[in-house]
């Protein structure tokens, strides 16, 4: 609202009496916010997320090991902190607990070996005769798909000698033929073996990772802490952001440990009931997989189904298991898991939902599984920082 007031000359100006007479009024009276855009730091902010995600992109080899072996140290940092508590050394102690871990799953992968054997040997028989049983209720034989397959290959060929007649008929050009090279049995188990050694490395590295961070305890916290400023005051706030981050963290690993093992004793024990082969493999494999959001649930939910189909040779069996694999990662996996984190982190459903799918693009299954984590991180910094605080509003509750 613009409002133009009438120059008051001499010592009426400074008397109470006069009235300013406004000489012209705006014809819309709302009031309009003023909030300038700078143009040049909005385009380097830009700027720079686009760099952060090139970045994060191109250093995904490195960047995932390190998050997962921080994530890993995190969660087994209580336990070293009781060991130490009993006048067991730090190194010891984090040596102590991963050899633990490692053969605790060693242990449970042995027992469950045979019946996980039988499972994945089972699984091509399971696929094939899911299409044989959906061409049976569909109609279609399998000679009428034999005879239209067949037309398209004469049709092909026809299209290729065509082309290859026009060519011969053209001067000066000469027809090349590319043909595809044979499977090689060779190739195949090098390759195989080569991704094998990569997994184990990678899984080295993590280790080690975890490793170093839980024997170290609290030397970079006080190294961040002592970088961080020369006040107190940012001292406080540093030690306050990493206390957060450390509580949520360990939170979240619990939720979802919680809502794993719900989920791996609640698929053995109604698959079980429904009659299903080696239910045991499928709770663990359930259990282990809800670590992956969206992703793991559809894994279990369509391999049961197949091995159901195989196991009692009807559609009606297996739609069976898969609505019951369904129901459960529905309850667990998109009800109570979010709303337990959310509740834990503090952050929007929506937000982790965006952020999960965001960062599962940029990093595959890995970013499905630490893109919690991530944003919690990210929401505790901006919370602290000047400038920032928009951001953290924006992924709070």
């Amino acid at each position: 609202m613009k409002v133009e007031l009438a120059p008051v000359q001499g010592a009426a100006a400074n008397s109470p009496d006069v009235e300013t007479v406004p000489l012209s009024r705006s014809s819309d009276d709302r009031v309009m916010p003023h909030m300038p855009v700078d143009v040049r730091s909005l385009s380097l902010a830009v700027l720079a997320v686009l760099a952060c995600l090139v970045v994060l992109k191109w250093a995904a080899a490195v960047l995932i090991p390190l998050m997962l072996g921080l994530m890993l140290s995190y969660a087994l940092t209580p336990l070293v902190d009781r060991l130490e508590r009993w006048r067991l050394p730090r190194s010891i102690g984090a040596a102590v607990v991963l050899i633990g871990i490692v053969g605790s799953s060693g242990s449970m992968g042995f027992w469950l070996s045979s019946d996980a054997i039988a499972v994945i040997e089972a699984l091509p028989d399971a696929a094939q005769k899911l299409r044989e049983s959906l061409r049976t209720k569909s109609g279609v034989s399998a000679r009428a798909l034999d005879k239209v397959q067949q037309a398209a290959a004469e049709l092909e060929q026809a299209a290729e000698e065509d082309a290859a007649a026009k060519l011969t008929r053209a001067k000066g050009v000469t027809r090349v033929q590319v043909e595809r090279p044979r499977f090689d049995i060779k190739e195949y188990l090098w390759t195989g073996t080569l991704g094998l050694i990569g997994v184990i490395g990678q899984a080295t590295v993590v280790g080690f990772i975890a490793y170093f961070m839980m024997a170290s305890g609290n030397t970079f916290r006080r190294k961040l802490v002592k970088i961080a400023g020369p006040t107190l005051s940012e001292k406080k706030i540093t030690v306050q952001a990493l206390d957060e981050i450390t509580q949520q963290i360990q939170l979240y690993l619990l939720v979802q440990l919680f809502t794993s093992m719900l989920v791996g004793i609640v698929t053995w024990l109604a698959y079980g009931a429904l009659g299903l082969e080696h239910a045991a493999v499928w709770g663990v494999a359930a259990g282990v997989l809800n670590l992956v959001p969206y992703l793991g649930p559809i894994v279990v939910t369509a391999a049961s189904a197949m091995f159901a189909l195989m196991q009692f040779g009807t559609l009606e069996m297996a739609a069976a298991i898969s609505a019951t694999a369904l129901l459960i990662h529905l309850v667990f996996g998109y009800l109570l898991t979010p709303w337990l984190t959310g509740r834990v982190g503090r952050m929007n459903p929506v937000v982790i939902f965006v952020g999960v799918l965001a960062w599962g693009w940029l990093w595959g299954v890995w970013g499905l599984l630490l893109g919690i984590p991530i944003l919690m991180v990210v929401k505790s910094v901006c919370d602290r920082i000047d400038g920032l605080e928009p951001v953290g509003e924006l992924l709070g509750q």
